[in-house]
């Protein structure tokens, strides 16, 4: 291993290669219940070449790699080491914000950026980035891009990838291809002078590329850099909740402003995903969840560069008249919680500790795709599952995004627990286990199948799996990115 390291030296500079137990410990492990794993060495690159000198080096000393974007401590398994002697890769030296445009409402950035580096970027040049719900401060933007996670606001995605256009992909054979738009223009600077903005994500060619590093856990490429839609950032921006003790009475009303593309951000959250956003402390956390409503519908609306008054005027005037029309009561403030609170909360990173740590130390979550109207069904066996299993309902935080326009939407169960307590974190490991066997036996869509559920989910789909093989064998033929993540 000592030849390995110098040769990675070679490569990075010394600074920037560790094999130290301290550094190793803390990427064999996460917050999620994977087995630890640990790696051999941890390297950081600055810029694509040494990216692409890694992988290269990693195909010939026949070593697995395992990119890493948003530093140590993750939630999901997919960064923990499956196979032994693998090398960390971990890409938060690559914090360039290469461009924002503000013409085209576009930014290119590397995968060290986070969302705290690139949102005052984006309002200097006046613009926004549909923001996931309160990310990590040391979240990497493309990685939560690149593994799909559900953004804020539903009427701007046209597709499950939104807002990830154009990238820059590392192949794990060693290859270095551009997606999209792109991958046509030549060198990005000549694409800039001729007023490309590489917004186009399908291609080169018949094929979208992008799709698959999309959701992949690493296991094809190392994206160096990716372009992404941005919105323009509002004049005007308000906030309401609605209300209500039973889900279904609000699913036709968000039904209905979405059909008619009403509002910006648009999500649901039950009261112990709320009290852990706003409480402090376990009691506090407790106390605000008994005020709380169970379910609170929270809908913003924003007036942009053009009549930005009488944008907002006539979306909060229709707003209302359909609120009437299905009895839902909407207000600017909550229990413990007001409009100008909550706004300020959803358009930021979350603070530290990370929300969902704040009432127990751990959590775990199960996620999945499907349509608003079949999710209470889901809420019931997840419900059922805790009170066989013994663990409190009250505890369960559920968050329900509209995405792609409304047409699907994304369903997360919290099921947080104490991370000192062992009787605890079975419990949650029993629950998490039979609940997500139950959810898959109900329809419930896994698109992005971590540890457990790969098997859960690729077993059902044969012909799936196939194709993800001939798949990994064309874009990485010695199986040297991240081995052992997707179904094999």
């Amino acid at each position: 291993m000592a030849d390995k390291k110098e040769e990675l030296i070679n490569i990075v500079g010394a600074e920037n290669v560790f094999d130290d137990p301290e550094t190793l410990d803390a990427y064999s492990r996460d917050h999620s219940f994977v087995p630890p794993g640990k790696s051999r060495l941890v390297v950081k690159p600055e810029n694509a070449d040494e990216v692409q000198r890694i992988v290269m080096w990693a195909n010939q000393a026949d070593t697995p790699l395992v990119p890493v974007s948003s530093g140590a401590h993750h939630f999901r398994g997919d960064t923990i080491p499956k196979n032994g002697g693998a090398v960390i890769v971990d890409l938060s030296r690559m914090k360039k914000i290469i461009r924002v445009d503000r013409r085209n409402k576009m930014t290119i950035v590397e995968p060290g950026v986070t969302f705290p580096q690139l949102q005052p970027e984006l309002t200097k040049a006046g613009l926004k980035l549909p923001m996931p719900l309160l990310p990590r401060r040391n979240k990497s933007v493309l990685a939560s891009l690149l593994e799909r996670e559900p953004t804020l606001i539903p009427k701007y995605q046209w597709q499950l990838l939104d807002p990830l256009r154009s990238t820059e992909v590392i192949w794990g054979n060693g290859d270095r291809f551009r997606t999209g738009e792109a991958g046509n223009h030549g060198p990005l600077e000549e694409q800039w002078k001729r007023n490309l903005a590489q917004i186009m994500s399908s291609g080169p060619g018949q094929t979208d590329f992008y799709r698959f590093v999309s959701g992949a856990q690493g296991t094809m490429g190392i994206v160096t850099w990716a372009s992404i839609r941005c919105e323009v950032l509002p004049q005007i921006h308000k906030l309401f909740f609605a209300q209500s003790k039973r889900l279904d009475d609000l699913f036709v009303f968000a039904y209905r402003l979405l059909k008619f593309r009403f509002g910006d951000e648009l999500l649901f959250l039950n009261s112990s995903n709320l009290a852990c956003i706003f409480g402090d402390g376990v009691d506090r956390i407790r106390a605000l969840r008994d005020e709380l409503p169970p379910w609170v519908f929270i809908l913003c609306v924003a007036g942009y560069d053009m009549l930005p008054k009488e944008r907002v005027e006539f979306q909060e005037k229709d707003i209302a008249d359909i609120a009437q029309e299905f009895a839902v009561h909407l207000s600017s403030t909550i229990p413990g919680v007001t409009d100008g609170g909550m706004l300020e909360t959803l358009l930021n990173s979350s603070k530290d500790p990370y929300w969902k740590l704040n009432y127990k130390g751990g959590c775990q979550d199960i996620f999945f795709l499907t349509t608003l109207n079949r999710t209470p069904g889901f809420i019931r066996t997840i419900y059922s599952v805790a009170e066989e299993l013994g663990y409190p309902a009250a505890d369960i935080g559920i968050y329900i995004q509209p995405v792609q326009q409304g047409v699907a939407c994304h369903c997360e169960f919290s099921l947080p627990y104490d991370p000192g307590n062992q009787q605890e974190i079975d419990k949650v490991q029993r629950l998490f286990a039979k609940g997500s066997e139950l959810l898959v036996q109900q329809g419930a869509f896994f698109s992005r199948p971590y540890g457990d559920w790969a098997d859960m989910v690729y077993a059902r789909d044969a012909q799936t799996t196939i194709a993800l093989r001939k798949i990994k064998s064309i874009f990485d033929p010695n199986n040297v990115m991240n081995p052992g993540k997707l179904c094999f």
